[in-house]
């Protein structure tokens, strides 16, 4: 049979319009072409076609697309099983648009007797590089990528034909960006960065006799050449237009090797159309392609300064992003009726934190399992912070962000702001698990907060690292790996005894291990003690593909961070919708697996009446107990996971009876489409007003604290799971040191040093506790 194929209307060069009524995007102008595509189709020759057909690199293309009835947000394509993936949404309308971006697209330079005097399309450069009320003159002196040493640059006529073809492209097309008298730009900003790129094309240098918002006057900066320009305002208009200019160089400029001092805001032009498209540009790759491409040299230092330009540019400045916060925050709830999103700010304006819980996430957690995962991620912007975050479990056991927050530092303070605003939004009586590193002051906050409406489960993960951390010098390698695994066979653990068994295991190796795991509050975090419902989760990082996010856009201004989040949650939203609509089990396929699994165990169990509802259930040497009214296993594994265990599986189908009425509902194939069944809407820009119109109390600065120089220094935790062996003395068998540094061999009167105590989990000792 063959394979159905679509048709991709293949659209570029146009630009994308907004539809000012709904918010929705329209493609206006460009060319289109039609290309056949099916399940078969790989990216790379689907790529391969499009650069044939519109004359670009394949490497410099990217592909989006609209999902099928969303118009306001656009998809990227970078992987095979994002197209698979587009073709299968398609595949019952027969066609899809497609709109191809190239990263970069040569312009052969048009002979200068054929250029018309009036401004042409070359012409056009972005206003938004130089301000057009700052003098260039000023803006080279402050804003020189570094003010004691030129950036040179290679001379167009001292290389060969063939290597300025090569390695000078770009810079040959802005020979003729100026054409002379009666040339036309629309802000001096354009003008500059015209003479700036004419200048670099012909290898000379300039410096400015008159440079303010009413006229340009510039002149080669040789002694005695007469090259010169003069440009203002053409009267009657705004536009800005070349009054006069003596085209002629006497100094022999493009032979002559020019010291050219190019700004970071130059260089960050330059860049910004590449960043847009690949927003983790090194700066290393930067310096590379301006060397190759327009022979100025860079190093590091004064690409990633131009970088940095770049990404304002494109994002806004991330002082303007605080000061939209209260737009910001109006706009999330007007455009997302149901939402809540908030901020504070300190004494002196300046931004404390922020937080958002879109109604989408709100209406779709009161369909997950009441489980919230609490945990934290460093942001390495400007001015730092650190974002908090509550993530749910769907039915599918995929995370489910429920509300997030931006704050100036983790603090128990901030915690407490945050877990408040979080029972705000859910507004829900229901008894909730939350799951959260111990060491962050949560605890205190969510017995003040939510009372007896909550448990508080320690993440699993951090009270291994802290007991690893705290055994390190008093034992070997394999004591320290065997008491780790005890302590999370002992968290694991589904009854009291074998809890108890594993601790004794653990104090068997050391007594002072076992009191810290005694002392450490094991009713928070061992499976047989635990009062709430964790379903088996026994971490709070269970949000990492959503830490991921963060991870990819924390460099961002504050807004754009948020918005950015916000696309990808309502992108998530959307296709698992999708996805579940295909579903034809009663179950999520994940817990439709696991529930197979267990039925595939209790084919060789016994079962026996034992009373009314309770059954005896043998299968081996075991035997369990089985409440079928009450849903409960002596195995306690039905309770653990909200599933029927094995034994509970084996009693259900002897009583001939659906197993399905026996599984939580929040497993149901039906809850998870309503967990997805909202929307989050696209939230336009913030258009900040006037001045004048803002009061005092919505006025936000950025923090104080700003990023230190140099590259961020990321330490990775030590993992648990991985104990790095000790060094271990040969001669008397101490840790911590070889036979050449053993004090007991080589010191005399050294004393021995003090073997470090464990230390339990807070500054307090626990009540009760001797």
């Amino acid at each position: 049979m063959a394979t159905k194929k679509i048709i991709a209307i293949c659209q570029s060069g146009g630009e994308f319009e907004t539809n000012k009524d709904d918010g929705s995007l329209f493609y206006s102008g460009g060319e289109a072409y039609a290309l056949d595509l099916d399940h078969k189709t790989q990216l790379k020759d689907f790529k391969r076609e499009l650069a044939e057909t519109f004359q670009f690199r394949a490497a410099a293309l990217s592909i989006k697309y609209f999902l099928p009835g969303n118009r306001k947000t656009l998809i990227t394509i970078s992987k095979d099983k994002d197209l698979k993936r587009m073709v299968n949404f398609f595949k019952d309308t027969d066609q899809v648009e497609v709109f191809v971006i190239a990263e970069e697209v040569d312009v052969a330079a048009p002979n200068v007797s054929n250029m018309p005097a009036s401004r042409s399309s070359r012409t056009t450069v972005s206003a938004a590089a130089v301000p057009s009320d700052v003098p260039v003159d000023a803006m080279q002196t402050d804003d020189a990528i570094v003010l004691d040493e030129p950036i040179e640059t290679t001379p167009l006529g001292a290389c060969s034909f063939s290597n300025e073809d090569r390695h000078r492209r770009a810079a040959t097309q802005w020979e003729n960006i100026i054409t002379g008298v009666d040339q036309r730009f629309n802000t001096f900003a354009e003008f500059r960065e015209a003479l700036h790129k004419y200048s670099i094309a012909h290898g000379f240098t300039y410096k400015y006799k008159k440079n303010d918002s009413h006229r340009v006057t510039a002149k080669c900066k040789t002694e005695g050449c007469p090259w010169r320009i003069y440009a203002s305002r053409l009267a009657t208009t705004q536009l800005i237009c070349i009054k006069k200019m003596n085209p002629e160089h006497t100094c022999e400029g493009a032979t002559v090797k020019a010291g050219y001092r190019a700004t970071r805001g130059w260089i960050g032009n330059i860049i910004k159309e590449k960043l847009k498209v690949s927003p983790n540009y090194k700066p290393k790759d930067i310096a590379s392609d301006i060397k190759r491409e327009y022979g100025i040299q860079l190093n590091y230092t004064q690409a990633w300064r131009a970088k940095e330009i770049a990404r304002e540019q494109l994002q806004g400045s991330y002082k303007e992003a605080y000061s939209q916060l209260p737009f910001f925050c109006q706009n999330i709830m007007e455009t997302n009726p149901g939402s809540l999103a908030t901020f504070s700010t300190k004494e002196d304006s300046s931004f404390r934190r922020f937080f958002v819980s879109f109604h989408a996430s709100i209406s779709g957690f009161h369909q997950c399992r009441p489980l919230l995962f609490l945990d934290s991620t460093l942001l390495y912007s400007k001015y730092q912070g650190t974002l908090l975050a509550a993530t749910a479990a769907d039915g599918n056991d995929d995370f489910f962000p429920v509300a997030f927050a931006v704050v100036d530092e983790e603090t128990e303070d901030n915690w407490n702001w945050f877990l408040t605003e979080l029972k705000s939004a859910l507004s829900t009586s229901e008894q909730i698990t939350f799951v959260s590193d111990f060491q962050k002051g949560i605890k205190n906050s969510l017995i003040e907060i939510f009372g007896n409406e909550c448990y508080h489960g320690y993440c699993l993960r951090s009270l291994a690292e802290k007991l690893n951390k705290d055994l390190k010098g008093q034992f070997s390698h394999d004591a320290r790996r065997l008491m780790v695994q005890d302590f999370y066979a002992a968290a694991y653990a589904p009854k009291i005894e074998v809890f108890e068994r594993c601790a004794e295991n653990i104090k068997a190796i050391s007594i002072e291990a076992y009191d810290w795991v005694i002392r450490s509050e094991p009713e928070h975090w061992a499976n047989a003690i635990f009062g709430g419902a964790r379903y088996n989760h026994m971490t709070s990082n269970f949000g990492q593909q959503f830490y991921g996010w963060v991870s990819e856009v924390d460099e961002l201004p504050i807004t754009q961070m948020v918005d950015v989040l916000r696309g990808k949650i309502m992108e998530l939203i959307y296709r698992r919708r999708l996805e579940s609509s295909q579903w034809v089990t009663r179950l999520t396929p994940f817990m439709e697996d696991k529930l197979q699994l267990e039925m595939s165990k209790s084919r060789s169990f016994q079962v026996a009446l034992a009373h009314t509802s309770t059954f005896e259930v043998r299968g081996g040497e075991s035997v369990d107990i089985v409440d079928i009214d009450h849903w409960d296993c002596s195995c306690k594994g039905w309770q653990l996971s909200g599933l029927p265990c094995c034994h509970a599986i084996a009693v259900i189908l002897c009583l001939g009876r659906s197993l399905y009425e026996y599984c939580s509902r929040f497993f149901m194939t039906e809850s998870y489409r309503l967990t997805y069944t909202e929307s989050i809407n696209p939230i336009p820009n913030v258009e900040k007003p006037e001045r004048s119109e803002l009061h005092e109390a919505t006025i936000v600065t950025p923090p104080p604290t700003k990023r230190p120089p140099g590259r961020p220094k990321l330490k990775s935790a030590e993992s648990a799971d991985v104990i790095k062996r000790q060094l271990q003395c040969s001669k008397c068998k101490g840790l911590g040191h070889n036979k050449k540094t053993c004090y007991r061999v080589n010191g005399v009167g050294v004393e021995e040093p003090e073997t470090p105590i464990l230390t339990v989990l807070g500054t307090e000792e626990p009540e009760g506790s001797s």
